[in-house]
């Protein structure tokens, strides 16, 4: 279906959906105003979700029921790679071998993995920096690619039970949050204290808290979508991840590497900004995450040049994968605080800069390919941008808007449709 005509039949839907919930509270004659999206769900509706609009998806879920054919190829391709997942997890850090530099497996833990041994020394120290190149022994922490199974399956699990009301979706979902956060036995504890550790010079790195940071906010509305009405997940387990959540955010915005990493200039700053703002929502700390949504304009005006260019993500050996790796961070956090009142899409900083702006920027890449991206890049995908040109369309981009459809097709379908919050979709990390 062309874009426009979608969007016509979402506008169309939204007023039907206004105006039923509205007629109970009006008058014969009168006209009330139409409300936040946060008040028409004091009924609980649409899930309450951190990042995702919970209303859109809403929205998405009468549209299938009106036989669109757009969300039904979507919907095959979501349902695919669910009925893949029914097969696989749950998983926990406390299945390792290798015991966590602290002596408790329930810490995570993970191996930084651009450094290399040394080949000039007996034992290999120090490592050695190879930026971009992935150092294969990294796997034998098996919580990294573990955690990035656990991320995935529940999202997809949970949308998919969301659109299709199949109970094993949900059941085996909830089983893998609850196994990973809330079971005694298999818990993780609520830090990031061993994450991207360099063999033979430390035993952990604030700069590890991307492991979670860049596809965390999407577990967050795994458990909301579940919290829902879906089988198999409580009240209390959803109470009980709260306050899980509560104690990691604390951790994330008190402890020594959650205040280092916030202060990073790169992609690791807007992530770890672009979570305790997800967070925050999921916990109901808005005080925070508008914290967050405002602090991030700073960033913007730092970091993303008046041409949409991101300089620190240019330098990398991939600068394609990393330019829009931070745009997945800005336009997350964009989404976020629309929540809490604050309009990142819009924002403009004082020489221009914009987080449209950088989406401008990298268009040329994502219609073109590698061809048309002039910087530095080992491995070029243009899928990559694929969910960032949609949200950006979404928002009102209109040269985003005229290369969505030159986009190139992610693996596994574009998911867009039924999940509109960007992802990093070209995931070199496992």
């Amino acid at each position: 279906m062309d874009r426009m005509v979608q969007i016509e039949h979402l506008s169309w839907t939204r007023a039907v959906i206004a105006s039923l919930l509205l007629a109970p509270l009006a008058g014969a004659s009168a006209t009330p105003p139409v409300p936040s999206n946060h008040a028409l769900n004091q009924r609980g509706l649409w899930p309450d979700t951190a990042v995702l609009d919970g209303f859109r998806l809403f929205e998405t879920k009468l549209l299938l029921k009106l036989g669109l054919p757009n969300l039904k190829t979507a919907l095959n391709h979501l349902t695919a790679q669910a009925d893949d997942w029914l097969t696989k997890g749950p998983y926990t850090v406390t299945s390792k071998t290798i015991v966590p530099p602290g002596g408790d497996k329930h810490d995570y833990a993970s191996q930084a993995p651009y450094w290399w041994p040394n080949p000039d020394t007996a034992d290999g120290c120090p490592y050695l920096q190879r930026d971009g190149i992935r150092n294969p022994e990294v796997d034998n922490y098996t919580d990294h690619g573990d955690r990035g199974d656990m991320f995935q399956s529940s999202y997809i699990l949970s949308l998919a039970w969301y659109y299709t009301g199949k109970k094993e979706y949900a059941t085996h979902a909830a089983g893998i949050l609850r196994t990973w956060f809330l079971t005694p036995e298999t818990r993780m504890n609520p830090n990031l204290n061993h994450a991207q550790i360099i063999p033979c010079k430390n035993t952990g790195r604030a700069i590890g808290i991307i492991d979670f940071s860049q596809q965390y906010t999407a577990v967050l509305d795994a458990a909301a979508i579940l919290a829902s009405g879906a089988p198999g997940w409580t009240k209390t387990d959803q109470s009980s991840f709260q306050q899980w959540n509560v104690e990691f955010l604390d951790w994330l915005a008190n402890s020594p590497f959650g205040i280092e990493e916030s202060a990073a200039a790169n992609n690791h700053g807007t992530f770890a900004s672009m979570q305790k703002a997800g967070i925050a929502v999921f916990v109901g700390n808005k005080t925070v995450a508008k914290q967050e949504a405002v602090g991030m304009k700073a960033r913007i005006d730092a970091y993303i040049s008046p041409n949409g260019s991101q300089p620190l993500e240019l330098i990398r050996t991939r600068s394609w994968h990393y330019s829009t790796f931070d745009l997945v961070a800005y336009t997350r956090i964009a989404d976020i605080g629309k929540k809490v009142g604050v309009d990142l899409w819009k924002y403009k900083g004082p020489q221009g800069q914009s987080i449209q702006g950088a989406v401008d920027f990298i268009v040329a890449g994502a219609t073109g390919g590698a061809a048309a991206w002039v910087y530095p890049e080992l491995e070029f995908y243009g899928y990559a941008a694929s969910d960032i040109v949609h949200a950006a369309a979404d928002a009102g981009n209109l040269k985003a808007l005229k290369a969505v459809s030159k986009l190139q097709t992610p693996p596994g379908g574009d998911l867009w449709a039924l999940r509109p919050a960007v992802e990093q979709l070209d995931a070199i990390s496992n």
